[in-house]
This record gives structure tokens, C-alpha cells and sequence, in this order.
């Protein structure tokens, strides 16, 4: 249904991808803009907009895979933590329900 699509950076000019997974989560929220900033653009922007502090990460441990990944929220101990991979297949397996 989505593919892959080469978009320029309104920031610093250059290419970079809008995968079909990410064009897939934009329209499960509705978003009806694509990305007008590459992924560092992006990024940099956020941390200008928290006063130039980056965000707050916190280590786990995937439940899925048992490898090490970070995450943007402090982990509790009654809830499973994925790494991005992991997250992605379980949310794609949802999806095919």
C-alpha cells in the first residue's frame, strides 16, 4: 500500500527517505503532512524546543529479546519494555489480527 518516497529537508537541503512504515504510523494518526526535516534536522530542532537539553533516556532491557535499548520513559517494573525492533513486530502483528 505505502512506499518508500525521497523527500528533501526544508533544513539543511538534503535527501532522505519516508519509509512505508512511517507513512504507515502518520496515517494511523491521522498526520496528513509528511516530514518537512530529515531525522538529525529533526532531532536538533527538539532539543532546541527543550531549551537545548536533549531528552531524558532510560536503559532497559527488551522482554522480548533480552537485548539492552533505551527508552524515553522511566521503565516500571509491572510493564514489558521492547527495543524498537521488537516493538515494531508486535505492533505489526496487531495490525494483521
Amino acid at each position: 500500500m505505502f512506499e518508500d518516497k525521497t523527500l528533501k529537508c526544508v533544513e539543511c537541503g538534503n535527501d532522505f527517505v519516508f519509509s512505508a512504515s512511517e507513512q504507515e504510523f502518520y496515517a494511523e494518526k491521522g498526520f496528513t503532512n509528511e516530514p518537512k526535516r530529515c531525522s538529525s534536522c529533526r532531532a536538533a530542532r527538539k532539543a532546541r524546543m527543550n531549551g537545548g537539553q536533549p531528552r531524558e533516556m532510560f536503559k532497559a532491557v527488551c522482554a522480548e529479546c533480552g537485548k539492552e535499548t533505551e527508552v524515553p520513559f522511566r521503565p516500571s517494573e509491572d510493564r514489558p519494555v521492547y527495543c524498537f525492533d521488537c516493538f515494531n513486530k508486535r505492533k505489526a502483528g496487531y495490525h494483521q489480527e
